[in-house]
């Protein structure tokens, strides 16, 4: 059985039910602004599925290399390792509010000491992804294929640390998300996601500090979810929003499972504002050739469970054509998965943001422009990074195809 606890505070118990479902209950008297969802409220009856965890439960277990490599270091001592196992290994270190322990155990989420400038410096030896891997994996309970780590930087730390007075204790906690990718099979994958980041940034979207590392293989990320003095606001993807697992968050559709379903959750007198980052990022999405914005890869964020939901600062944005060149929408957009024209877009949002024309005309020409102005950038980077040139010229040959035929009127 493992504790949950949101907000530092025990909040219900997850067990196992049946073969291979697993039940939530709130704890008695467990206050409302304890609820682990926005979805789940306070009840005395349980939350239960039939099979696996409920979406929020699931929603940071890690997947790809790094679950493999917590499965092999844990299997034999669990006999089995199930996504139950796995939460109750990652569960002291998540992105949002929500921890997991022991059933008798008290939290205690610390994580271990690592210099982000030592990573961007790539000033240790031997192989750094191994490195990390080793000491961090099982403090990692963030979501994705490719490998990610959570690390406590010691300056950031300290920072947190000296804070008077101090609401809680968390600082031990993570405050960065370093992400690494196996080079032979997403070669510059990181310096990628760094100037897809950039773009997001002159089209005015929210985006956490990132840093690139020297050699251009890791990417480091400030925690969006991080709060000065130590706490965490809550975050919830849209996997969890429409109530689905992560193997189905390829399922849905722009319309409904983000905007429509955004509109509802977004408890918030900012939700115009929000619904025009939204529409942006879906755009800049498509022009950008990414193919893997899925459920998982929008989400909300928010101070109190009961309050006000924001819309997610920027994460996970690649081009992902630059690789797959065959690739397409990773949810459907107008009945289709084929990259849309502007005239779809300038549908979504009209129809679903309730711009103007005007206004969505601005939206998309505002992309187009941070587009061409960070396709400068990259294209002096390749100069200086000979190793960077063919994902760097694919990416700008990609990034032209999206602006031209999703972004200009024709």
């Amino acid at each position: 059985m493992i504790k949950v606890w949101t907000d530092a505070a025990e909040s219900g118990l997850l067990d196992r039910r049946g073969d291979r479902g697993s039940t939530f209950v709130y704890l008695p008297k467990t206050a409302t602004e304890r609820a682990v969802s926005v979805s789940m409220p306070v009840r005395l009856s349980s939350w239960d599925i039939p099979f696996g965890l409920l979406p929020v439960f699931e929603m940071n277990l890690p997947e790809g290399v790094l679950r493999e490599r917590l499965r092999l270091a844990f299997a034999k001592a669990t006999g089995t390792f199930d996504d139950f196992d796995l939460l109750s290994i990652v569960g002291r270190s998540q992105v949002g509010r929500i921890r997991y322990t022991g059933e008798t155990e008290q939290l205690s989420e610390d994580v271990p000491f690592q210099s982000v400038d030592e990573i961007l410096a790539r000033r240790r030896d031997g192989d750094l992804f191994r490195y990390l891997l080793d000491k961090f994996a099982s403090f990692s309970g963030i979501s994705g294929v490719q490998p990610k780590f959570l690390l406590r930087d010691e300056k950031s730390s300290a920072t947190l640390q000296a804070l008077a007075p101090r609401i809680s204790q968390t600082y031990r906690g993570a405050t960065h998300i370093v992400k690494l990718w196996e080079p032979n099979e997403y070669p510059q994958l990181a310096a990628n996601e760094y100037f897809c980041l950039a773009v997001a940034g002159k089209c005015g979207l929210n985006v956490p500090p990132y840093r690139l590392a020297e050699d251009g293989a890791a990417l480091v990320i400030d925690r969006f979810d991080l709060r000065p003095d130590g706490t965490y606001c809550g975050f919830e993807d849209f996997c969890v929003l429409n109530a689905r697992r992560t193997d189905e968050k390829y399922r849905g559709s722009y319309e409904t499972s983000i905007m429509k379903r955004f509109q509802e959750f977004a408890n918030s007198p900012h939700v115009n504002e929000d619904m025009e980052r939204l529409f942006t990022l879906i755009t800049l999405n498509c022009a950008l050739r990414n193919g893997d914005a899925h459920l998982k890869n929008f989400g909300i964020v928010y101070d109190h469970v009961l309050g006000e939901a924001r819309l997610a600062p920027v994460y996970d944005l690649v081009t992902t054509a630059a690789y797959l060149s065959k690739d397409s929408l990773a949810l459907a957009l107008n009945g289709s998965t084929r990259w849309p024209g502007s005239k779809e877009l300038r549908r979504l949002g009209e129809t679903r943001m309730g711009g103007s024309p005007s206004k969505v005309k601005q939206i998309l020409e505002r992309v187009d422009d941070a587009i061409s102005e960070t396709a400068a950038e990259v294209r002096l980077y390749i100069t200086h990074n000979a190793e960077f040139a063919e994902v760097g010229e694919r990416m700008l040959e990609e990034w032209e195809k999206g602006a031209s035929g999703s972004l200009r009127h024709r």
